[in-house]
């Protein structure tokens, strides 16, 4: 098996088209896509540490705060955790070969695209009608 050299964003922005979820890119988006998983589920582990050493504090302002910051830090945690299954959906995507393709269109989602957002299953011009549809029809 051969070592497959990751790429940089820069080298992938100059590639061909027609070197589009070609092997390096693959792994390149893989790495990135293991990488955010990795930081996810570390940041869940934290915030379980974090919740843990709960401190009982007899100033009920203190104690406001302290709450305030747990339920901020559980909204973000749920933000991650969605993203994670995206992020999971995303490295089953590259085990399928369907990975860097719009599921509606079969266009090529395109790079710069998926460097902003490596989990994007849509096309751009995909994306743009579907949240119209969400927004004219509220699906």
């Amino acid at each position: 098996m051969t070592t497959i050299r990751l790429l940089t964003e820069a080298e992938i922005l100059q590639m061909n088209d027609k070197d589009y979820m070609k092997e390096n890119q693959i792994a390149f988006f893989k790495h990135r896509l293991e990488q955010l998983q990795a930081e996810i589920l570390r940041n869940a582990g934290q915030t379980t540490e974090n919740l843990r050493e709960s401190v009982i504090v007899p100033d009920p302002a203190d104690r406001a705060t302290i709450e305030e910051e747990h339920a901020l830090e559980l909204r973000t945690r749920d933000r991650e955790r969605k993203l994670l299954k995206k992020v999971q959906q995303s490295l089953e995507r590259i085990k399928s070969g369907d990975y860097g393709w719009c599921k509606e269109t079969g266009e090529p989602i395109g790079i710069p695209r998926l460097l902003a957002r490596p989990t994007a299953t849509l096309s751009l011009e995909a994306q743009k009608r579907s949240e119209l549809r969400q927004k004219l029809f509220g699906e």
